[in-house]
């Protein structure tokens, strides 16, 4: 704690003082401090060098809905960013009894994440020499693992598997929109300036599709994750896409749209696969230790290959390998005695969708 209010003094300039913790993660430490001249600030120390890259890289993109970035330290390494303040997170009032609320912060959180687009369009080379200067490489990040991680769920791949995943892969990089990453509810603070987002550990370019499957599927790799009424659905996915066809125009095809959106969500489903299928075989357990109502990974797991399958069947005889595989995990896994995954709490007046 002393090196790391040390470091952050030196580099902003100013002592900081009175750290409070605010959790952070596995991969940093996160502190509320105060400043000689009675400002607050954020400090943010990382374990992970990858991730300290990302978002020192990344929050001068966030046209202005994430922190300012007010010093970074590469050494330590950390960053020191202007304090969003205390403010109900979007996962707060999806788990709590306000419709009306919830309904309001998932349409500013899809028009946050389509303005963030906007703003960052065209700086995609910018980012990644910054990264690269902050870390010394590259982005790296894999969607997948190998087809053999999951021998023991998927015994025998189906034919062009490989192919179809390694199509996915390629997809993911079309039609690329600016994003911080973990876009999921916990990160976004619905403050009395509007929504404004945290956490760029995971800043980058990726395809619009991706950060919109977010919404139909919906928080493709988050803890709070329940069922949103169809037409609000919808409504949401409408708001981020007339954000981002500023940036790619090709994006209001209606027929253009619905294929990346399935390829989206197949990617996001095969990607949590990999996460979470290998120890929600051997046991089940919550999507989170302490936050209450969660789904529990094989409650999760099973909603998102249904999902997947409705999607594809859209389609017109779209991925059949990953059709195949997902059809032998819900066959594998049909003795699990898990519930219909319910709507959020929010929204249970409106009855099943």
């Amino acid at each position: 704690m002393e090196k790391i209010l040390a470091a952050a003094s030196a580099v902003l300039g100013k002592r900081v003082n009175r750290p409070v913790d605010l959790g952070g993660s596995s991969r940093s430490h996160v502190l509320r401090c105060v400043t000689d001249d009675g400002g607050a600030v954020v400090v943010k120390a990382y374990r992970d060098a990858a991730g300290f890259a990302a978002e020192a890289a990344g929050l001068p993109l966030s046209g202005g809905f994430g922190p300012r970035l007010l010093a970074v330290d590469p050494s330590f390494p950390l960053i020191v960013m202007s304090d969003l303040g205390v403010a109900p997170s979007l996962a707060d009032v999806l788990l709590g009894d306000s419709a009306e609320a919830a309904r309001e912060g998932l349409l500013a959180w899809a028009r946050t994440y389509g303005r963030i687009a906007v703003a960052a369009a065209g700086r995609q080379q910018e980012w990644e020499r910054s990264r690269a200067g902050y870390s010394g490489v590259g982005a790296g990040w894999r969607l997948f693992g190998d087809i053999g991680d999951l021998e023991e769920v998927l015994p025998v791949a189906p034919s062009g598997l490989e192919d179809e995943l390694t199509a996915l892969e390629a997809s993911s990089e079309r039609y690329p929109v600016f994003s911080p990453g973990d876009i999921c509810p916990d990160n976004n603070l619905l403050t009395a300036d509007g929504l404004r987002v945290l956490d760029f550990e995971g800043a980058g370019y990726h395809s619009a599709f991706l950060e919109a499957a977010y919404v139909r599927m919906p928080f493709a790799t988050c803890w709070c994750v329940f069922r949103l009424p169809p037409g609000l659905e919808a409504e949401i996915e409408d708001v981020y896409r007339k954000e981002v066809v500023a940036v790619h125009p090709e994006l209001a095809d209606d027929e253009l749209w619905e294929a990346g959106m399935r390829k989206a969500v197949a990617t996001w489903t095969i990607h949590m696969t990999w996460v979470l299928f290998p120890r929600a075989q051997k046991r089940d357990q919550p999507m989170h230790s302490t936050r209450t109502p969660v789904p529990s990974e094989r409650q999760l797991l099973r909603y998102r290959w249904g999902r997947l399958l409705n999607e594809l069947d859209r389609g017109r005889d779209e991925l059949p390998a990953v059709r195949e595989a997902v059809q032998a995990w819900l066959e594998t896994t049909a003795e699990w005695d898990v519930a219909e995954l319910p709507h959020y709490p929010a929204f249970t007046s409106t009855g099943p969708g």
